[in-house]
């Protein structure tokens, strides 16, 4: 007889037993990834105790993409197939990309989302993003140890439904398991409450570097409540550099610059910005290709006027979010700093002057929306510890709508509606013997549909013949807890139906999820090859030095010849180690390993006789 075994809901079958779930904030410049082990979340650091991964992908003709800090070194030398701040370009046509004319990629206007032209082919945001998500799903499973269950990826509260469905589309490309779509300065929220036990109503001001967000939540005896959110998906840190980027060819008098002193320049002033964070000046020198040189001071108080209309666009949608939720400034009990464009003193100057008190940072802002994204993932897997009981209520950015006839917009689920929701309308036929009806979905505050963003189009076909205004359509939304939708149309007197899973037009069809996919194996064996390649690397290393440091110590236990034996063992081993055969790298290091066995055991008598000498059998009982 077969046993069945049972456990609470929301607890893992085994109490000893724990499902792997890790949090990621998937950012414009930098990525994390993040796991509550031993009950603690903790940002989970690379091989070099690097917590941050830099969001740059560098794709090579004939060999594998560059993901991170290896991609950022040869951001300034090859910055066409470097290409970073993706994000801003996730589920967006190249007419919604702000700046392009001052970045240096080649892109390719495709119906859908902009593509990136690479000596590697033309790469789509999505597949770019994979590359980011599938670094940390490793950097995950090699920290910990084992297969994950899934992920929580948070997205900018303010993504529309065309910029979530990318984004799941990546982590699906990149081998994750999606938990839940969650809105960042929710995860923020999260991290913050539950590490201060706040209760309250709080603010969670969210500037990254390509978004900004504004979200006001009430927190209360473990229920984290959002009461609305605002935002703009095309502000962040990014267009500070920008800004930059200008007053310094203004300046310098600079002639048109190349894509290689475009890239170079704009690190220059992301490095002058950072500086300004904790000094009053700062020099900016640059050598460019055309030989024209820039040699600029930059003071905080310039740069302060140069960027106030940015600071005040973050301004804005905090009022309306304020407005939104029902209460004032004044109302706010504190108000938490997330993203790295925060440590901006002249941020943290409005932010101060707008609510009245001091922002809260006792928590990292890059950090904090990783680690409650990790809080979430544990929870959702399962591993919910005794007396651990919290709740998320999220809402939507954006107000999901249907056109009707002159081109407006009726609203079906409003913004600020808390998700998951489902919600119905009816509709009429316009025409004497109307037998079909065409919907289209959009999203967006504007009354007309050509202003809203399209999401898609279906038809629902079969309704019976009658006189205009007689058929009952019944149109309902639903919005799952990623914030995604699905709109299905029912004729209520004959029971025909149709229905949509909404794909955005930004979004990918199957058919190109499953050619990206295809493309992610043929490459993986080279992946493959080239980790094991390191590793082996490492481990040859590690087994040289310890060789050698016994040696040294206990030389006068080898015989020569055995000597001479080991030494050519480790000088064949370091030259296997330039080429990359990693089988016959591990091979020599299997055999050199033989070589010393002898060797390690006459150390190990002679330490256990160095232990032993001047003692008698009762000292050792």
């Amino acid at each position: 007889m077969a046993l069945l075994q049972i456990s609470e809901p929301g607890m893992a079958p085994d109490p000893h037993q724990r499902r792997l779930a890790i949090g990621i904030d998937l950012g414009t410049t930098n990525s994390l990834v993040a796991a509550v082990r031993n009950s603690v979340p903790e940002v989970l650091p690379d091989e070099e105790g690097r917590t941050l991964l830099p969001s740059a992908v560098r794709y090579r003709a004939g060999q594998g993409a560059q993901i991170g800090y290896a991609a950022m070194a040869e951001a300034n030398r090859d910055p066409r197939n470097t290409i970073t701040s993706v994000k801003r370009f996730m589920g967006r046509g190249l007419k919604d990309v702000i700046h392009a004319e001052n970045m240096p990629y080649d892109f390719v206007d495709a119906p859908g989302m902009v593509q990136l032209r690479t000596v590697a082919g033309v790469k789509s945001p999505v597949e770019v993003s994979a590359e980011i998500l599938a670094t940390l799903r490793q950097r995950a499973e090699d920290t910990l140890g084992d297969d994950l269950a899934g992920a929580v990826i948070t997205v900018p509260a303010y993504f529309d439904d065309a910029q979530r469905q990318a984004t799941k589309d990546a982590a699906r490309l990149a081998g994750l398991e999606v938990l839940r779509l969650l809105n960042e300065p929710t995860a923020a929220a999260v991290a913050y409450g539950l590490e201060n036990a706040a209760e309250g109503v709080y603010a969670v001001y969210d500037l990254g570097g390509g978004t900004f967000d504004i979200s006001i939540l009430r927190l209360t005896r473990g229920v984290f409540e959002v009461m609305s959110t605002g935002g703009d998906s095309a502000l962040g840190g990014d267009d500070f550099d920008q800004r930059l980027l200008c007053w310094i060819v203004e300046q310098a008098a600079l002639q048109p610059l190349s894509p290689e002193d475009t890239r170079m320049l704009l690190s220059k002033a992301r490095a002058a910005k950072e500086q300004l964070s904790a000094n009053d000046s700062t020099l900016i020198d640059a050598l460019l290709d055309s030989g024209e040189t820039v040699h600029l001071t930059l003071t905080s108080e310039t740069f302060a006027q140069l960027t106030a209309h940015l600071v005040q666009k973050t301004l804005t949608p905090t009022r309306k979010a304020l407005r939104d939720a029902g209460i004032s400034a004044q109302d706010v009990k504190g108000v938490v700093l997330v993203g790295g464009a925060t440590r901006m003193p002249a941020i943290r100057k409005a932010v101060a002057d707008f609510f009245g008190r001091p922002p809260l940072t006792n928590l990292d802002p890059d950090k904090v929306v990783a680690l409650g994204a990790a809080m979430q993932a544990n929870l959702l897997a399962g591993n919910r510890a005794p007396g651990e009981d919290w709740l998320l209520l999220d809402v939507i950015p954006l107000s999901l709508g249907v056109e009707t006839m002159g081109g407006l917009v009726e609203k079906i689920i409003p913004r600020n509606s808390t998700i998951p929701v489902a919600r119905a309308q009816e509709f009429t036929t316009f025409k004497d013997g109307q037998t079909a009806m065409a919907l289209h979905v959009v999203q967006g505050e504007r009354e007309l549909a050509d202003d809203c963003r399209s999401l898609a189009r279906f038809e629902l076909r079969g309704i019976p013949p009658m006189v205009a205004g007689a058929a009952r359509i019944r149109v309902t939304y639903q919005v799952d807890a990623d914030g995604l939708l699905s709109v299905s149309a029912q004729e209520t007197g004959s029971g025909v139906e149709a229905s949509i899973v909404v794909k955005p037009s930004y979004g990918l069809g199957d058919d190109e999820i499953a050619r990206m996919l295809q493309d992610g194996f043929q490459s993986a064996e080279i992946d493959m090859k080239k980790r094991a390649l390191a590793e082996e690397r490492v481990e040859a290393q590690r087994l040289i030095e310890a060789i050698e440091a016994a040696m040294a110590t206990d030389g006068h236990l080898l015989a020569a010849d055995e000597r001479g034996r080991i030494d050519a063992a480790i000088d064949g081993l370091r030259a296997l180690m330039q080429g990359d055969d990693h089988l016959a790298i591990k091979a020599a290091v299997d055999a050199l390993s033989r070589e010393t066995d002898a060797f390690a055991a006459r150390r190990m008598d002679q330490s256990i006789r160095t232990a032993l000498a001047g003692k008698s059998i009762n000292e050792l009982d």
